[in-house]
This record gives structure tokens, C-alpha cells and sequence, in this order.
């Protein structure tokens, strides 16, 4: 049976960060690009990182970071003709996304003690469960 499930989230970081992921001068490269890429590589391990989950076949994955005015927002997709659903996997997905993009970009965000106090990781939730036909694409 067809399952589908979209997780949401979110990164706050400083403006002059998110500038210059936009201008792409962050020393490391595109943290927009490999973020998606991470996020859509750890859906396929989600079953080796949370010890109870299934190993889910993904018939469709996709990761989407976009660079707002103030965060760094995502959207992870995964899809299954499973029994069971992809829930963690799209949470999965979301979350590495978002840990990549701060690994890239904490050289911009550390203060003078080497912390983040502008920094935030979420929320990261489940925003779309769908199972059976698949109504939401």
C-alpha cells in the first residue's frame, strides 16, 4: 500500500550567515546543496541510526532547503509501497539536512567562546502522513 510522509524544519542562524549561503561564500561550499544531498543519503540509513525502525524499500525521496529571511527552512518527502510507513525517514531526512547546513556554516556562527547563541535546530515535525492513494503531490 502506497504511504507517503513530509517532515518540516527549520534552522535559525544569524542574517549575515543566511547572506552568505545566498551569495554562496561559505568556505565549506553550498551548504544548500549538500544539505539535500545528506538529508536524501541518511533517508535510505534511517533503520541503522533509530534502533526499532523497519529498513523501508523508498520508491521516492526528495529534499528541498530553501534560505528565508531569517532561517534556513526544509522539506524532506519519502514515499514507500511498504507496510509500514516513512515517517522517520522523512524526519531523518530533515533533520540531517538541517545539521549539515550548521556544520557548513558554524565557522559564521560561533561567538567568542566558541558557542552558538543565535543558533537553533527546529522545530523538525511530521507536517503530511498519507496512506493508501497518494493525494498530496
Amino acid at each position: 500500500m502506497p504511504r507517503r510522509a513530509v517532515a518540516e524544519g527549520e534552522l535559525r542562524v544569524r542574517r549575515t550567515t543566511l547572506a552568505r549561503i545566498r551569495a554562496q561564500h561559505v568556505a565549506k561550499g553550498d551548504p544548500v546543496a549538500a544539505g539535500e544531498l545528506a538529508g536524501l543519503l541518511a533517508m535510505k540509513r534511517t533503520a541503522e541510526l533509530i534502533p526499532h525502525c523497519h529498513l523501508v524499500p523508498l520508491t521516492a525521496s526528495r529534499v528541498e532547503i530553501t534560505v528565508g529571511r531569517d532561517r534556513v527552512g526544509v522539506l524532506a518527502e519519502a514515499e514507500t509501497l511498504g507496510r509500514t510507513g516513512v515517517e522517520m525517514e522523512a524526519l531523518v531526512g530533515a533533520s540531517i539536512a538541517l545539521l549539515t547546513v550548521w556544520d557548513m556554516v558554524k565557522y559564521l556562527e560561533k561567538d567568542g567562546r566558541g558557542l552558538y547563541p543565535e543558533t537553533a535546530l527546529g522545530p523538525v515535525r511530521v507536517r503530511i502522513k498519507e496512506k493508501g492513494a497518494l493525494r498530496g503531490r
